[in-house]
């Protein structure tokens, strides 16, 4: 069954209309892909001798356990973020004689595929050979490379629940808030419990059957989830109450307005939108990673002018990079309307400023760490919305991944969406406000970088009209392959 399953997901590429881009994107990607891996080998080779020489008294294999829980820690936040969940048309086999096992095995065996799964295999094999040529015992050796790469797993399928369910994603959002938290501000430390718990596996074989549970009990909250959600029944569109909410005082923005008031009621209404405005919201808390308390305002300018982008464009970062994709369900109505593309792309760098706005208020307190942690603030804030909107707009020219709004309606589907372009993208994003601050702050001092980032970002939003006015004809020009690329079924 699952030769049949891949012969149709090959004949389902080769006949999608755009199978001549997607192919060059993935061949882009394998080679990009391969160099990784290339690298993983070649720092699994050099880990124990680095070790090893930065720190003669100490053993590498007992380093490594004890910094290992970052590496799983920055694992699942990089596979929530990246990592792509198994894609299959589930409506047509449903009516055919498949056995919905057979469905479910095979999509989540997919998800073994991720590049994800070999990166710590490739990094730990060659280490692991190392530790056995220097004569540290085989068998004890081979249970902790088994046991580290079952953790690995363990987290795939933690990836595949927290996309799936909201109650996954909350329970283990507060679990890692906490782990970190409590590390951060240095009360109890998880990382010197954690290495004396992966340090157990260095000589207790039996211990394997700790990762082999939490491998075989993930793999089966996956398979429950999916067999309660994969019906035919629940995959069509259900009808529902819904709230009406008084958006009248909106009408003051003019002819933006409508598509203000169908954003919010897109956000308020369904699954994903929404999720993805609270993932806005924890990028309010992002700049207390680089800021040290000890030394309040001395913390690391650049970085935190890096940080403060993040902290008030949060929005902008997760809800921006999926325009226009978050119409894509009625992508073909918009464009046969007749309304001026500026008038769509104004309403969407409108709503940008009001979530900059909020952010950036939300985010006051920060004033009590200092005055210069709060002119970043400012920096940042005036940044997002007077280049980083517009940069946010031009992305979504190459964004044309048709996005399902209810996520329940593809038990199968992609919940991230995240492709190599949205990677390019976020490049100027980041470097661009670090760039303009750091090279004034190198030069003349702390206020010219301020100045410059606030300057530029003040051009930018005198300029919008002029902006937008390009934006809109680089979209004319792709406006029938993007129409094209949303009438994908998949």
């Amino acid at each position: 069954m699952f030769k049949k399953f891949i012969w149709l997901e090959w004949k389902q590429f080769v006949r999608s209309s755009s199978f001549g881009k997607s192919l060059a994107l993935k061949i882009l990607m394998g080679v990009g892909v391969f160099f990784l891996l290339l690298y993983a080998i070649g720092a699994g080779s050099f880990l124990y001798f680095g070790l090893k020489e930065s720190f003669p008294k100490k053993d590498p294999w007992l380093l490594v356990n004890n910094y290992i829980i970052f590496w799983f820690l920055g694992e699942l936040i990089m596979r929530y973020a990246i990592q792509k969940m198994p894609v299959l048309t589930i409506k047509p086999l449903l009516t055919l004689p498949i056995a919905k096992k057979s469905i479910i095995h095979y999509g989540l065996t997919k998800t073994i595929l991720s590049v994800f799964n070999f990166i710590l295999f490739l990094v730990l094999l060659p280490f692991s050979v190392i530790l056995i040529v220097k004569e540290y015992p085989a068998l004890p050796v081979l249970i902790w490379f088994f046991s580290m790469i079952l953790f690995s797993y363990t987290l795939n399928f933690v990836t595949f629940l927290v996309n799936k369910n909201n109650y996954y994603f909350a329970t283990v959002l507060v679990f890692l808030i906490a782990l970190v938290s409590l590390e951060y501000f240095q009360i109890f430390k998880i990382s010197v419990i954690a290495g004396q718990f992966f340090n157990l596996f260095t000589h207790n074989v039996t211990l394997i059957i700790i990762p082999l549970i939490t491998v075989l009990a993930t793999y089966f909250l996956s398979y429950k989830h999916l067999e309660k959600n994969l019906k035919l029944d629940d995959l069509e569109e259900q009808k529902k109450d819904v709230k009406t909410v008084d958006l009248s005082w909106i009408n003051r923005f003019g002819a933006v307005a409508p598509f203000l008031k169908n954003d919010l009621k897109l956000i308020w209404r369904n699954v994903r939108p929404r999720k993805t405005v609270f993932s806005a919201l924890i990028f309010l808390f992002y700049a207390l990673y680089f800021i040290k308390f000890k030394k309040g305002i001395n913390s690391n300018p650049i970085m935190l002018v890096f940080a403060m982008t993040f902290v008030t464009g949060g929005f902008a970062m997760t809800f921006g990079q999926f325009v226009p994709s978050w119409d894509s369900q009625y992508y073909k109505l918009l464009m046969s309307q007749n309304i001026r593309y500026k008038t769509y792309l104004d309403s969407k760098w409108y709503l940008m400023g009001f979530a900059v706005l909020v952010s950036f208020i939300l985010a006051t307190p920060y004033i009590l760490l200092g005055w210069h942690v709060y002119a970043l603030l400012v920096a940042g804030a005036f940044f997002n919305l007077g280049i980083n909107s517009f940069l946010v707009l031009l992305g979504g020219v190459l964004n044309r991944t048709p996005l399902k709004l209810n996520e329940k309606a593809k038990a199968f589907g992609n919940t991230q969406g995240f492709k190599i372009t949205n990677f390019l993208i976020a490049i100027p994003k980041i470097a661009l406000p670090i760039v303009m601050f750091a090279i004034p702050n190198a030069f003349w001092g702390f206020n010219a970088g301020i100045i410059t980032v606030v300057g530029f970002s003040l051009i930018g939003i005198l300029l919008k009209n002029y902006f937008l006015n390009q934006i809109e004809k680089i979209y004319q020009k792709t406006k029938y392959k993007t129409i094209k690329a949303f009438s994908e079924n998949n």
